[in-house]
């Protein structure tokens, strides 16, 4: 997935920071919804995933108007209901700006919107 950074993307913007690049919290959000799509083929009818875990490093700024691929590579062997991710995003000089892991769980949508956990 690709992304360009802009004004709304910053650190500024998001309250998590004085300076105007590349939000972390805007960094996660970008690399989960990579991990929501790698999830995909693990669920089945009436599945989903959430988020339980969240490790990255943010390594390397990224400035308004610059581009970041985020990756989410899914689990080897992957066995029960949690799915823990490897993810990158690098910038468009093919420069690491984050690595780290992401976990998911599988859940039945309807047994967890009905808070039954």
């Amino acid at each position: 997935m690709h992304h360009r950074v802009t004004e709304a993307d910053t650190a500024q913007a998001l309250g998590s920071g004085e300076v105007p690049v590349l939000a972390t919290p805007r960094l996660i959000a970008w690399l989960e919804a990579a991990t929501v799509r790698a999830a995909a083929p693990y669920t089945g009818p009436g599945e989903t995933t959430v988020g339980t875990a969240v490790r990255v490093r943010h390594l390397r700024a990224t400035g308004v108007g610059g581009r970041v691929e985020v990756t989410a590579r899914p689990p080897a062997g992957w066995s029960g209901r949690r799915l823990t991710f490897a993810v990158r995003a690098v910038d468009a000089a093919g420069r690491l700006v984050a690595e780290g892991e992401i976990e998911r769980a599988v859940v039945d949508r309807r047994r967890f919107l009905e808070g039954d956990l």
